[in-house]
């Protein structure tokens, strides 16, 4: 009975067909919208800071790295596509793995974006105060470490950032529609800046500076590419967004995709660009971008891309906090987690106890801790996640081939295969370190699944109250059965 437990599936039929209420969330996100969310999700810490580390890497082969690392990404993105207008409820991969594998690994991968999207948030918030530091030390202005490093020299708390991080949290429960407007005037912004960036330095590109192209050889690519892997994360948080948009089967597909590529031939562009204009052992990695124009003697072009960067980084963090609110909302209505996580504003119609909590948390780790490391952290349990979408959609089409499909990924099992060993082969590249970190949380994780989780599941109750083969279970999967064999 226990094992039965801990692979008990969510009902297909209900998530395909979810029950609209007043009391649910409000639909007013269309396809525009979700592929500018998209936008503003993954680009951000990939061009203004994570170019800088992965360059060290990789040299100016940096531009495969990110190549690698997008192949990756597009070959997933597919399988969250079909996922998507299937199944048009919030949740992302841990409700498809839900419906596809089972509880328990639904659980894994509930904890595991958990990782991704709290630690990914305190570390660009960390990351956006330290470029308000800067600009203001450019003008004179010194801001005192106590309020600035929170564990450096009288250092106390990194208050910019919790600043932030309140500030998007107010917005965020305000509604959806609102913060969608904000983050759509922050992503015009972001993009007028980095095609500042491309016209500005490509005058200054230096071909000797692409030489040697590859002074690590592939080993460096490959790791390259599995430190930029964060440049990329971040369009899964399109799919967070299902019981919010309009017409999800359609506008969710073209989110994921559309916004994926638009991303990745930007970042593939100032891959390029960077890595001609100045050597890559002398890139910043703090400010990359910024310090390759400084390098070449552009001073009033870096000043407006530091601009540009506060607003890259604050539409990033926007979309991650919202992904994760939501990712909190689908596992309490599960039972997963307490149910003051599903709790819905009554003016707002925003998730709003789950909203304040991840709002406190992220805060929390962004006022009190340098999270650099966790770089690497968030990048495993990406991967971990995308492996298991793929798997989820070979399982499915193996077992219910008959479910409708409004979005099919092409060449099954050839591209759900691909995903799982680009992935792979970038975690393998990852430190031991990292995969160490990586295995305590999952222990972690697994201790509060059997500690709160298998016991309230909803799931749970409602087979103890029928019973796996009554009359209830039976009857709901005749209708199903009945209903798609016309």
């Amino acid at each position: 009975m226990i094992m039965e437990s801990l692979f008990r599936k969510k009902d297909i039929e209900k998530c395909m067909n979810p029950k609209n209420s007043n009391r649910g969330l409000k639909r007013s996100l269309g396809p525009v919208q979700l592929i500018i969310m998209g936008i503003g999700a993954i680009i951000g810490a990939g061009i203004f800071i994570v170019t800088g580390i992965a360059s060290a890497t990789a040299g100016p082969a940096l531009v495969l790295s990110f190549i690698i690392a997008a192949v990756a990404c597009v070959f997933t993105a597919l399988c969250y596509a079909e996922f998507a207008s299937m199944f048009p409820i919030s949740g992302s991969v841990y409700t498809y793995t839900y419906v596809a594998m089972g509880e328990v690994w639904a659980w894994m991968i509930g904890w595991v974006l958990m990782f991704e999207y709290l630690i990914s948030s305190a570390a660009i918030a960390v990351g956006w105060s330290g470029y308000v530091v800067s600009l203001l030390n450019s003008t004179g202005i010194i801001l005192p470490k106590i309020i600035t490093n929170p564990l450096g020299d009288g250092g106390l708390i990194n208050l910019p950032a919790l600043l932030i991080i309140s500030l998007l949290t107010g917005i965020l429960i305000l509604g959806t529609h609102h913060s969608a407007k904000i983050n759509t005037a922050i992503v015009v912004i972001k993009l007028a800046v980095i095609g500042l960036f491309i016209v500005v330095g490509a005058q200054f590109i230096n071909l000797s500076n692409y030489h040697p192209f590859m002074p690590f050889g592939w080993l460096g690519v490959l790791q390259g590419a599995a430190l930029i892997f964060f440049a990329y994360i971040g369009f899964d948080a399109v799919s967070t967004a299902a019981e919010e948009t309009k017409n999800p089967q359609r506008s969710l597909p073209i989110g994921i995709i559309c916004s994926l590529i638009i991303c990745s031939i930007l970042y593939i562009i100032v891959a390029v660009i960077l890595t001609g204009m100045v050597p890559y052992k002398s890139v910043d990695f703090v400010a990359p971008v910024a310090f390759a124009l400084e390098a070449v003697g552009a001073n009033w072009a870096a000043s407006i891309i530091s601009i540009g960067a506060l607003f890259g980084l604050t539409s990033v963090l926007l979309t991650l906090l919202f992904g994760q609110t939501r990712i909190f909302y689908a596992m309490s209505k599960d039972g997963l987690l307490p149910s003051c996580f599903s709790k819905i504003h009554s003016n707002f119609r925003t998730p709003i106890v789950s909203t304040l909590i991840v709002g406190a948390i992220a805060a929390f780790f962004a006022s009190f801790f340098p999270l650099a490391i966790i770089v690497k952290l968030v990048n495993i349990g990406t991967l971990s996640a995308f492996i298991f979408i793929a798997l989820s959609i070979i399982i499915l089409r193996k077992q219910r081939p008959d479910i409708p499909r409004k979005f099919k990924c092409p060449l099954v099992p050839v591209i759900p295969v691909l995903s799982i060993i680009f992935c792979g082969c970038l975690i393998y590249n990852l430190d031991i370190s990292t995969l160490e970190r990586f295995a305590v949380s999952v222990l972690i994780g697994l201790a509060v699944y059997f500690a709160y989780g298998q016991r309230n599941s909803k799931l749970g109750e409602k087979r103890k109250i029928y019973g796996e083969n009554s009359f209830y279970y039976r009857i709901r999967g005749y209708k199903f059965n009945k209903r798609n064999s016309k």
